[in-house]
């Protein structure tokens, strides 16, 4: 299979190892990676503040660079439901192409190449944030509101790794804040919803909270930077590439 790597803009401009780790890691698997250099912002964020209209350059750039691709991984649960949800072009056909082979990186590992068993070693005490893009949107982990059998694509891959001890969170799915423009819109509500979850971490021992959105794991290291804390943040890609 050829896979193309979509490294959503603020990835590539503020964590660069993630995607580092997410591409090192495809690539441990046997994946037959290619990351197209022509790549920019998806337009999730003009989307979100209701100019979605405005985004027609970013989704025929985004279909030229990954159209010829069998399947399209990204470590960013939101910028991939974007894409799946409100990609247009002029050839809907192309759309309905795109939008069903973009993966985030944890259910390409689960549900692709079905994964059950990684070599990482990472001998630290981390606490999982089930990020809402992810949990809601792509359901790669099931919503604790719901009586249904739990599940968790993210928590599934962590499990395989050597010598980590997962922690348990009072409210294991509850929403960081940072919803994008809403944390811009909404600062004050956004920082409260950030440091309750973050205090949530803290209190049960987190020396990392990982998730599989750098965005939400971006507006929680800046609460955690502001308070001094001990804990810090970190993309799972780079847990589960940990040697």
């Amino acid at each position: 299979m050829k896979v193309g790597l979509f490294i959503p803009c603020y990835v590539d401009q503020f964590y660069p190892n993630a995607a580092i780790a997410t591409l090192q890691l495809l690539e441990k698997l046997g994946v037959d990676v290619t990351y197209p250099a022509n790549q920019t912002c998806c337009g999730q964020p003009m989307a979100n503040s209701g100019f979605e209209h405005l985004t027609g350059g970013c989704n025929t750039l985004f279909m030229a660079n990954f159209k010829e691709f069998d399947y399209i991984v990204a470590p960013s649960g939101s910028c991939v439901l974007h894409i799946k949800e409100h990609i247009h072009t002029s050839n809907h056909e192309d759309d309905k192409n795109i939008s069903g082979k973009i993966y985030e990186l944890t259910e390409f590992l689960t549900d692709v190449l079905k994964v059950t068993n990684l070599t990482a070693n990472f001998p630290f005490k981390v606490g999982l944030h089930q990020s809402c893009h992810g949990q809601r949107g792509l359901h790669i982990s099931q919503m604790s509101e719901l009586v249904e059998a739990p599940f968790s694509k993210p928590q599934t891959l962590l499990n395989m790794v050597q010598n980590i001890e997962m922690i348990d969170l009072k409210r294991k799915d509850e929403c960081c804040g940072f919803g994008g423009t809403f944390c811009v819109t909404e600062e004050a509500v956004s920082a409260k919803m950030g440091k309750d979850r973050v205090l949530d971490h803290e209190n049960n021992g987190a020396e990392y909270i990982t998730g599989v959105d750098l965005s939400c794991l971006m507006h929680m290291e800046g609460i955690l930077k502001r308070k001094n804390s001990k804990t810090k943040v970190i993309h799972i890609a780079e847990i589960l590439n940990a040697s």
